[in-house]
């Protein structure tokens, strides 16, 4: 299938994040954005459903933002994989 060329302008730090992650996971920008597009496709529509957050979520999402409760950083899971790749 032939390749097109296109610009798409995004939140810097969002993307910044989104490429470490996929970087993390060994997978490029742009195949990330093929996969999205190619299962837009596929679903005739979003691959996923765009809905409004229910009040658990809402309460979760505050607590996160708060950085109440459990987390972690992807600089931890990085740690903890190559502990365990070792």
């Amino acid at each position: 299938m032939p390749k097109m060329q296109t610009t798409i302008r995004l939140e810097e730090e969002d993307y910044k994040q989104a490429r470490e992650i996929l970087e993390f996971v060994g997978m490029s920008y742009a195949q990330a954005i093929n996969i999205f597009n190619r299962m837009v496709v596929l679903n005739h529509g979003l691959p996923f459903d765009a809905k409004i957050p229910n009040k658990k979520t809402l309460a979760a999402m505050k607590e996160a933002k708060e950085l109440k409760g459990e987390f972690t950083t992807l600089d931890a899971l990085k740690s903890e994989r190559a502990a365990v790749s070792n």
